[in-house]
């Protein structure tokens, strides 16, 4: 028989338990899942578009279609002005988008447009046909580079925000590539002696050095972003628009070679705006501020 006083000695069940065993287990992390939203993507997508069609521009310059190849690149153009605006619209804004902007646009407005005019009018055999190509290829990269490095410049007064400094890239593009414009124009509506200006190699040299050295210039240039207009001029601006748009519809290729001529028309206009609002920033700064003391005697 057993004492009652002897001690119970645990089962080995209990005794061998290890403690890991009867606690609970560790909840398992779990992953963020590292998705990108689709308001970002847009923007990035419309300018992939935008490079799908520089990059077509030039398979049809190679088969002789010069009209789809300057169509395709008035695409990207529009491209390019969507998708700054949705990034915005939509807060997509980002460096990734930024850069990839630049780089189709090189190859849009930088290769692209030099490309078809040496296919137009510069064969290989002249002398010197690459340098005014290469010249506007380098200062269209130029441009660019000096665009982005003016986004992280805060220094800039007001009403520097208004104004480009040197000729965009989509607007240098539709000036250099003004020899094809005339010269569809002049096919449409057979001018043999207009398509044989528009043929000339040295008409393409002037485009293609005029508009580089206006690239890489410190020319003001209207931005048209925060552009505003005077309540009367409203109408005129509106009744013109829809005349371009139907010239644009009838005549595409007369209304664009029109286009480049009233941009450059518009050059000394935007110059003149800008010194004459730099002029009265300063006047404003230099003006000092009164003081109702002056005139009291100590």
């Amino acid at each position: 028989m057993v004492s009652s006083n002897q001690p119970v000695v645990p089962s080995s069940t209990e005794s061998d338990t290890p403690k890991a065993a009867t606690a609970h287990p560790k909840r398992r992390h779990r992953r963020r899942n590292r998705s990108l939203s689709f308001n970002r993507m847009v923007p990035n997508l419309v300018t992939l578009i935008g490079l799908c069609g520089g990059l077509a521009s030039m398979r049809f310059g190679l088969r002789g279609q010069f009209g789809y190849g300057c169509g395709a690149l008035v695409f990207a153009a529009c491209m390019d002005g969507l998708d700054g605006r949705l990034a915005r619209l939509l807060k997509g804004t980002s460096r990734f988008g930024a850069e990839f902007d630049s780089l189709s646009d090189f190859m849009c407005f930088g290769i692209a447009p030099s490309f078809l005019l040496t296919l137009w009018s510069l064969p290989a055999t002249m002398h010197f046909s690459l340098v005014p190509c290469m010249m506007f290829s380098v200062c269209m990269a130029l441009r660019l580079a000096r665009f982005n490095a003016a986004l992280d410049d805060d220094e800039q007064p007001k009403y520097a925000a208004h104004f480009f400094q040197g000729v965009p890239a989509p607007a240098g593009a539709g000036l250099a590539l003004f020899p094809i414009f005339v010269g569809l124009e002049a096919q449409a509506n057979h001018m043999a002696g207009l398509l044989r200006f528009a043929k000339s190699p040295y008409l393409a040299v002037f485009c293609l050095m005029a508009t580089a050295a206006l690239l890489v210039s410190t020319l003001p240039v209207w931005s048209f972003k925060n552009f505003r207009l005077p309540a009367k001029a409203v109408l005129p601006m509106m009744v013109g628009t829809g005349l371009y748009i139907a010239l644009l519809v009838t005549e595409p290729w007369g209304a664009l070679a029109a286009a480049g001529v009233i941009y450059m028309a518009m050059l000394p206009f935007s110059r003149a705006s800008y010194w004459r609002l730099r002029r009265a920033a300063e006047s404003a700064h230099s003006v000092p501020n009164p003081d109702p003391l002056a005139d009291k005697a100590p």
